[in-house]
């Protein structure tokens, strides 16, 4: 399988959000780049195509889009500021 992503991704277990129009939904951060990351959802709730995802365990929020969706799966690219 050719490999798309723009920058290597790094394999991470932290918790995460995920935060839009004032709601907050917990997400685990399964891996992790400059230019995006792959999360998990333990619930397939919907929420939008664009949101911000927060780790506070590393005190940062970035802005970002979907990419792909699976299930409980979601590819995001950190949009620019």
């Amino acid at each position: 399988m050719e490999e798309r992503r723009a920058a290597p991704r790094h394999r991470v277990l932290k918790a995460g959000t995920i935060e839009f129009s004032g709601e907050v939904i917990p997400c685990t951060v399964r891996n992790l780049s400059d230019s995006g990351a792959g999360i998990e959802v333990t619930s397939p709730l919907w929420f939008p195509d664009h949101f911000v995802l927060a780790l506070p365990s590393e005190g940062w929020r970035k802005p970002c889009s979907v990419v792909w969706r699976d299930e409980k799966r979601v590819g995001v690219v950190f949009e620019r500021s």
